[in-house]
């Protein structure tokens, strides 16, 4: 497992990650200017329901990615396991989703039509699992191959033949499904063995440690439940979710890490953590900049309806910082954990373990999340508060909550990992990007038009999104010594492969 090129995969993922920025974007374009503000908060409102049943199959999940990387042979027994658990998961998807569906105005027929969702959603989880385990780049493969497949299925059911909702729930279908067949060829290595029951039986009696540890994610995605319920209606959920689009690219940043927890896990060097550490800040100052600076535009791409919801944006862009970091902190500390290692391990060891302490901490974190958005919410509805009044609401918890909870974490990384910072160099990206993107934002105050014809509007933003990137990388190269070893080092790769080729 020491076979694992950290940066390398590090580099794949997010080289991945900034492509899926352009098929994604594609992806939604097709989406937001098909579908109506309330069929879009239906959407994500099945994503989230969706997401729920994701539970059922996180032990699978968490356990095989560990056994992987420590070359236990108990790939295909997890993928077994995971198909009969897919037959729970739409069981209880239909049940949560009428539910849910009738306590707003969503469409309750297409939400029962998606529980052809969940199987999908649960195999290509299983997948990802076992190739992350030994071959982190290859979950990048898969990713991008869902990405895109969506935008020639996209653009024949959703924008030429317009089957709304319906549209988009087939093509998420089919484009996991491309997934599942890319990553199945990568890892038939992994399932040339049989199933074993003693896996399972594993699973099952320490399920409580992967269920643990994904109660927090659960109660996060439960936010758009909780707005839905609480408001009655999905619009605003359209207008956050249209937020979090650009927000979230500043998650890409933290791809450069994809391959810190194998590596951790396989015995690696601690001192992995802090290069990789001030590579995923390269390039998320730049992505915080670019999602604040192209927050108004990038809405109006969307759709001109969201534009006006572009201040929650920069609220939206910090939180995934915070959010992301917190991410690579925890995965680091639980890869340096060897309490499953030792079969004699009992309830008291895994208690003291991070493998508990950690989810543990997380509850905490987004219980008080959901606490304060519910009760907000609510108080905030009862002073009949307009819609942009209440995403924004949303927005700030959002990033308040996340703030503290990354201190913490930053503090157990600074007694368990020797890292030394160079703040000279992260201060240099941060001033980077504020000149790049400061430029962008001048010029296209002064001459950007917002054309409602997307093919006319979005060429004119991409030529301003070019010139900020030119400017912080060349920015970067010239002041900054890791960047230039970081240029050559991609260079010297893309030569490597090209001549082995030939």
């Amino acid at each position: 497992m020491s076979s694992i090129r950290v940066t390398y995969s590090g580099l794949i993922s997010f080289a991945v990650g900034i492509g899926s920025i352009i098929t994604g974007t594609v992806f939604t374009l097709i989406v937001t200017r098909q579908l109506s503000v309330e069929e879009f908060g239906t959407w994500n409102l099945i994503g989230s329901i969706v997401a729920y049943m994701l539970l059922l199959e996180s032990p699978i999940f968490f356990w095989i990615t560990r056994e992987i990387a420590r070359d236990v042979k108990s790939a295909k027994t997890a993928i077994i396991t995971s198909g009969t658990f897919s037959s729970i998961g739409m069981l209880v998807y239909v049940i949560v989703a009428y539910m849910i569906g009738q306590q707003s105005n969503a469409d309750i027929s297409m939400m029962i039509f998606a529980l052809i969702l969940v199987p999908v959603n649960l195999l290509n989880h299983t997948i990802t699992g076992i190739n992350v385990g030994w071959k982190p780049h290859v979950a990048s493969y898969g990713f991008i191959a869902t990405e895109i497949s969506k935008i020639p299925i996209a653009l024949l059911l959703i924008y030429y033949m317009d089957l709304g909702i319906l549209g988009v729930i087939i093509t998420t279908v089919l484009s996991y499904l491309a997934s599942i067949i890319i990553q199945l060829y990568f890892a038939k290595p992994k399932l040339m063995n049989r199933f074993e029951t003693k896996f399972v039986k594993k699973w099952l009696r320490l399920s409580w440690i992967a269920l643990f540890k994904d109660i927090p994610g659960t109660l996060y995605v439960s936010d758009v439940v909780i707005f839905s319920t609480i408001t009655g209606n999905v619009a605003g959920i359209a207008y956050i979710t249209a937020g979090r689009t650009i927000g979230n690219l500043v998650r890409h940043s933290g791809r450069i890490s994809t391959a810190i927890y194998p590596k951790m896990l396989a015995g690696g060097k601690r001192e992995y953590l802090q290069e990789n550490l001030i590579r995923t800040l390269y390039f998320a100052f730049p992505t915080i900049a670019f999602s604040i600076t192209f927050a108004k535009p990038g809405l109006f791409a969307l759709n001109p309806e969201y534009m006006v919801a572009s201040s929650i944006v920069i609220f939206l862009a910090f939180r995934t910082f915070f959010s992301t970091l917190n991410r690579i902190f925890r995965s680091s500390l639980q890869g340096i954990d060897k309490v499953d290692i030792s079969e004699e391990s009992n309830f008291r060891d895994y208690l003291k373990s991070s493998l508990v302490v950690l989810p543990t901490v997380r509850i905490i974190q987004y219980s008080s999340y959901v606490i304060l958005l519910a009760s907000g919410l609510y108080l905030l509805v009862q002073q009949n508060s307009s819609q942009l009044e209440l995403i924004q609401y949303w927005a700030i918890i959002a990033v308040l909550i996340e703030i503290p909870f990354t201190i913490y974490f930053s503090i157990l990384i600074r007694r368990n990992f020797n890292l030394k910072l160079n703040y000279i160099e992260i201060g240099k990206y941060c001033l980077a990007s504020l000149i790049s993107f400061a430029i962008a934002f001048v010029l296209m105050e002064n001459f950007l038009e917002y054309n409602e014809s997307i093919f006319i509007f979005l060429p004119n933003l991409l030529l301003y999104i070019i010139i900020a990137i030119s400017i912080y990388f060349s920015l970067t190269y010239c002041i900054d010594k890791k960047t230039r070893s970081l240029f050559k080092s991609v260079i010297n790769e893309l030569l490597k492969r090209n001549n082995s080729k030939k």
